[in-house]
């Protein structure tokens, strides 16, 4: 992936060693590892809110609004990783801000967080073992970058644009919540059974891979970002975190009535629907009979 020396995002608050954030509490419960492994394998890239699973594990009802917050700063100059985040990160502030724009609307950037451990999030408590995620309350991605390793040597998805899908992910959770399907999917849910609810949800994941595959389009047009094998690593990152493989290889089965973020086929072929067609008009998964 061809990122060296492109603009680096300003919006990137760098969390790494201010303490954790609190340690493996929600709301002043306990919650052990078994938990987070059952959060990690039942939503591995969180659009809704992680935390949610975790207070339901734990017995606790809505999440608790956490008001502290750590000190941002600047993540340092010399940190390659730290630079290719909020490189990809300006990347789709940039992708985004056009289309936003040719629409007639206004993008507001999101902010990422990088951390380690745990932080307080507007969510509610943050563990770095739930893998990234979005919080539509305080608009920010937050992302351990040991994650990386695990879906290289764990998950079987190393490459740089693999790194990028991940953030483009997340960001298009971000676009979600701007033109305000996030809430409207929200407020469809908690009337929705929980085979409905669960259908709700692969869409919206689903939609998110989309809106991942219209910024890599927008990206290659305008700045030609992708080297040979790029796409392709992008679809084994999205395929590695089906539903469908997941479970497998968790459970050595899976259970389709409690998918919450969509099949490896799906997710690899509604990525690949934004990145052939290069619109959002190409990701309304919410009126596709057939997923």
């Amino acid at each position: 992936m061809k990122w060296e020396g492109n603009r680096e995002s300003d919006n990137v608050e760098d969390r790494r060693d201010d303490g954790g954030g609190g340690g493996g509490g929600l709301g002043g419960r306990h919650i052990g590892i078994g938990s987070i492994v059952i959060a990690l394998v039942a939503s591995y890239f969180f659009g809704i809110s992680p935390m949610t699973v975790l207070s339901l594990l734990s017995g606790g009802g809505a999440p608790v609004t956490q008001t502290q917050q750590a000190p941002a700063h600047a993540p340092p100059a010399d940190d390659r990783m730290a630079k290719f985040v909020s490189t990809v990160l300006a990347d789709t502030e940039d992708v985004w801000t056009d289309i936003f724009a040719k629409a007639g609307g206004t993008y507001t950037d999101p902010k990422l967080v990088l951390f380690r451990g745990a932080t307080p999030t507007a969510c509610g408590q943050g563990e770095s073992a739930m893998g990234p995620f979005y919080c539509p309350v305080d608009r920010k991605v937050y992302i351990d970058l040991d994650f990386y390793q695990t879906l290289k040597n764990q998950l079987g998805a190393p490459g740089e644009f693999a790194q990028a899908y991940v953030i483009a992910h997340e960001v298009g959770h971000h676009v979600q919540n701007l033109l305000g399907i996030s809430a409207k999917v929200d407020e469809l849910r908690s009337h929705a059974s929980q085979a409905r609810s669960n259908a709700l949800s692969v869409r919206l994941e689903l939609q998110a891979d989309c809106f991942a595959g219209v910024w890599a389009n927008h990206a290659q047009t305008s700045r030609q970002i992708l080297e040979n094998g790029d796409i392709e690593s992008a679809m084994n990152a999205a395929a590695r975190i089906g539903d469908d493989a997941l479970q497998k290889a968790a459970t050595g089965h899976v259970v389709p009535e409690s998918f919450t973020h969509g099949t490896s086929a799906q997710r690899t072929h509604w990525f690949n629907a934004g990145l052939q067609g290069g619109s959002v008009k190409d990701c309304d998964t919410f009126s596709a009979r057939s997923l």
